[in-house]
């Protein structure tokens, strides 16, 4: 049974740091490509960052994070992660972990399987 599950969301202050994680089971991570996916109310899914299969080992990220947030995996221990730095206020959402076996990355529409999500509050 596929399964993801993230944690570390939460509130933090402008400015602050996050680090989310993904508790994947079920399959082999290695041949999943793992996106961080983020819904805010009222707005449309938009992807924030993706790691592509092992084999590909290519990472991509949303423009509007690019320096901030750091994708990393360990596939060993079936883990994914998101470093969340410079927190702003364009940042607060339902942050979920998805998967898509063999993914390029191309479209949050492509992942085969999602967590449950986890908030992210930013605020002072």
């Amino acid at each position: 049974q596929v399964q993801l599950v993230e944690s570390g969301g939460g509130l933090v202050q402008p400015g602050g740091s996050l680090r989310l994680s993904c508790t994947t089971s079920g399959f082999t991570l290695s041949h999943y490509s793992i996106g961080w996916v983020r819904q805010a109310p009222g707005k449309e899914r938009e992807g924030v960052s993706c790691s592509t299969f092992s084999s590909d080992g290519k990472t991509y990220y949303l423009d509007s994070v690019k320096g901030r947030f750091t994708i990393s995996r360990d596939n060993a221990k079936n883990m994914v992660y998101l470093q969340m730095n410079t927190l702003n206020p364009e940042d607060p959402a339902v942050y979920y972990c998805a998967a898509e076996i063999l993914g390029r990355c191309q479209g949050v529409e492509d992942y085969d399987y999602w967590g449950q999500g986890t908030q992210v509050t930013v605020s002072s």
